[in-house]
């Protein structure tokens, strides 16, 4: 089966690709190389031993969204994690957010639609519960309002998709809201390779770990938390990867409720930012040099999963450790800075 992956040389497509090819689906990537390098190609052939077919191109340019369509007409499937993910860019650039992660997606759907029978998985977050009343959070939470531009896109996008569905039953789809991605696959092959100052905690620690960065911000340490910092659900990127796979198996066998669902991708275990560090610590022996800052806008106190429907629904659970994920991340950072 032939399966489409957008944003597919990105940090969690790339590692998505990977478990997709080992599972002997055929893959095809578009992605613009705004936030993700070429070479990972060359990562994913020296881990699976096949290099999958990439085209290089834009989302926002809808005749080429359908010059794609036309001439792969055979896709049996859809993963969709090509957009903008920065909280804190997205405060400063909403218009930048709005297009590429509104304007593609609705591209997409009316290409979809189109077809027979598709299935769409899409790429959407924990952001979409805002600040959450009770943890840990379950898939019936309400969706708040958004704290930020890009948790407003991942909210409305949902509700596109789910709007779509209704009118288009030939058109199956999941959202997998997940929560922070980290780590490296164990072949350090591929990993994470933000461009310019990374938005995500973990590349700033191993960042700062190697020397790359002077100091790590700590954004706060006077929340309602034991220890005063953020408490986030760190899932390691392979597990995370797997259960995209689990998903998309799910709507190819037929297996689905209804043609659209929603299911929460996490550990079920909260890390503040202080217990984050203090991993990193552990698995790198190294201290890492850090600094408390003023809170950054945008930022919720805490968020971590109830996984209890993705354990038994989807048949998938995460198996690695925070531990686990840090010193794959480390693992990485050494081996690109060597």
């Amino acid at each position: 089966m032939k399966i489409l992956v957008t944003g597919g040389l990105g940090f969690i497509g790339s590692h998505t690709v990977v478990e997709l090819q080992n599972k002997g689906f055929e893959v095809v990537i578009i992605d613009n190389l705004s936030n993700a390098d070429e070479k990972v190609l060359d990562g994913i052939e020296s881990i699976t031993g096949k290099k999958p077919i990439f085209e290089k191109m834009d989302l926002r340019e809808k005749p080429k969204v359908e010059a794609f369509f036309t001439k792969h007409n055979d896709i049996d499937g859809i993963i969709h994690f090509a957009a903008s993910k920065a909280v804190g860019e997205s405060v400063e650039k909403p218009l930048l957010y709005y297009e590429n992660n509104l304007g593609v997606l609705v591209y997409i759907l009316q290409e979809l639609i189109k077809k027979e029978k598709a299935s769409f998985i899409f790429s959407s977050s924990c952001t979409v519960y805002g600040q959450a009343d009770t943890m840990p959070i379950t898939e019936n939470a309400p969706v708040k309002p958004a704290e930020s531009p890009y948790g407003n896109t991942k909210q409305v996008g949902e509700e596109i998709i789910k709007d779509t569905c209704k009118v288009n039953p030939q058109l199956n789809a999941i959202a997998l809201r997940y929560f922070n991605p980290t780590g490296a696959h164990p072949s350090v092959e591929i990993g994470e390779l933000p461009i310019g100052v990374p938005q995500n905690l973990i590349p700033f620690i191993t960042q700062t770990g190697i020397g790359l960065r002077e100091q790590l911000s700590v954004f706060g340490d006077d929340y309602p938390t034991e220890d005063g910092t953020c408490i986030r659900d760190y899932i390691h990127v392979v597990d995370l990867a797997k259960a995209h796979v689990e998903a998309l198996q799910r709507l190819l066998d037929q297996k689905n409720d209804s043609n659209y669902e929603v299911f929460n991708l996490g550990t079920g275990k909260g890390s503040s930012v202080l217990e984050v560090i203090q991993s990193f610590e552990r698995v790198s022996g190294k201290k890492l040099n850090y600094k408390i800052m003023d809170r950054r806008p945008g930022d919720v106190i805490q968020a971590y999963a109830d996984t209890k429907k993705a354990n038994e629904v989807l048949g998938w659970k995460a198996t690695s450790s925070l531990d686990d994920s840090l010193k794959s991340a480390w693992d990485w950072e050494q081996k690109i800075r060597s």
